[in-house]
């Protein structure tokens, strides 16, 4: 052989080396590629970024956006606020319009009903006015995919207690046009709609006024239906609970209730009424609430002492619960409580969401915090902290889908549901 062809052929030898060595590694760096991609793509964060996530009951002080200490367009000491929102991955938040009960006067109906409107005011203002460009409110399911979509987080309005209705159904329509997209039926204290599961001595409440819901509060489910109200049931007496969900033409939520078998508070649902609001389309939005997941009747007891004892060193309403959780005095005494009667864990607050699931199935089941009005547990204690749940989910080999209807999904279907019964009321297609 020529030393000419045994340099070509060492050249081809040379080049077949470093094409098939070039595509070995290749496939190698591709392959360790892909590996990284599936491994990024299957991680927490990524989990957690693609998921659509919403809390069911957040609580706003009436001095929402009107001092520096609850402007939520701010780092502020609130457990939500647009940053925490952000950094913990939290997508959106039913904001509440809250009024505390009291005695049923002419008087204090018109009080609560000018008690609600600064709320409403306070949220319109954050979303329409200080903050469009980080936050957007929804007035259908549709809206919250939407402005999720924008990069914005999403505000919902939801109302807690239908006492701020007082005896005037057409509020019903009224709240309902300035946003308002459910409406729990009681709070503490029985009002006109229906008993409440915690009746009020100090109000001269009896064990049972209603024996569930009142004639006036079959009216007003019905009002609900009409316009696309979601009717929540959370708070209410086990006789209004179940009738209301039985009267109910739309499917009804429990925007922030917790598994009674597993902690016997009398705000939480038993099997029965789980089953029942399930039966009929319902969704359990399960609440981190430390007294709802791990029932610990001396730490309520301790907890309840502090707040009389806070609001009247300083004269708030005793369920004034954002006002006085900013004073000095709460956050010495309530460290030292917490102490001694540790708070649930996000592991305990997952465990009933697996009773649930287990119980009811996959479908009717959502997350709530109860933030800003006593909500809170170790691991979640704020909004920044949102993606812990998700983590918890993930390690107990929930898939993404699934954390995904639990997260929201079916939340946002219950709500769906609604508008198109209130269309069909209204005779108009759907939204």
């Amino acid at each position: 052989m020529t030393n000419k062809i045994i340099g070509k052929l060492g050249k081809l030898i040379a080049l077949f080396v470093f094409v098939f060595g070039y595509s070995l590694s290749s496939v190698a760096l591709d392959s360790h590629a892909n590996k990284n991609d599936e491994k990024n793509r299957n991680s927490l964060e990524a989990v957690h970024d693609r998921i659509l996530t919403i809390d069911s009951h957040v609580d706003i002080s009436s001095h929402y956006t009107l001092e520096p200490d609850f402007d939520p367009g701010k780092l502020t000491d609130m457990k939500v606020d647009i940053p925490k929102m952000k950094s913990g991955g939290l997508d959106a938040a039913f904001l509440m319009v809250y009024v505390g009960q009291t005695q049923r006067t002419e008087e204090n109906y018109t009080r609560a009903k000018t008690d609600a409107e600064i709320k409403f005011k306070a949220i319109h203002r954050i979303a329409d006015k200080l903050y469009p460009d980080q936050i957007g409110i929804a007035y259908h399911p549709e809206d919250v995919i939407r402005i999720n979509k924008e990069g914005r987080k999403v505000a919902i309005i939801a109302i807690e207690n239908g006492y701020v209705i007082g005896k005037d159904i057409g509020l019903v329509e009224d709240y309902y046009k300035q946003g308002a997209r459910y409406m729990t039926l009681a709070h503490n204290g029985h009002n006109d709609i229906c008993d409440s599961a915690q009746p009020l001595e100090k109000l001269g409440d009896k064990p049972v006024e209603h024996q569930g819901v009142s004639d006036f509060g079959k009216q007003v489910i019905g009002e609900m239906n009409r316009v696309g109200m979601m009717v929540d049931i959370s708070h209410v007496s086990v006789d209004c609970m179940m009738q209301a969900v039985t009267l109910s033409k739309a499917p009804a939520i429990a925007s922030h209730s917790g598994v009674y078998a597993m902690a016997p508070h009398p705000r939480n649902l038993t099997d029965e009424q789980m089953k029942l609001l399930a039966d009929h389309g319902g969704v359990m939005q399960l609440v981190a609430y430390t007294g709802f997941v791990k029932y610990d009747p001396a730490r309520s007891d301790a907890i309840d002492a502090l707040y009389e004892k806070v609001a009247a060193l300083y004269n708030f309403a005793v369920d004034d619960e954002i006002n006085i959780e900013k004073t000095p005095e709460w956050k010495k005494e309530s460290a030292k409580i917490d102490q001694q009667f540790p708070l649930a864990t996000v592991q305990e607050f997952v465990d009933q969401i697996d009773y649930a699931v287990k119980l009811i199935g996959i479908d009717h089941v959502g997350i709530s915090s109860d933030f800003d009005g006593g909500g809170g547990i170790q691991g979640w204690n704020d909004a920044s902290e949102t993606m812990n749940v998700t983590k918890e989910l993930l390690k107990r080999g929930y898939s993404e889908q699934d954390i995904a209807k639990i997260w929201g999904g079916n939340l946002l279907k219950l709500w769906a549901e609604v508008d198109h019964i209130a269309a069909k009321f209204q005779g108009k297609s759907d939204h």
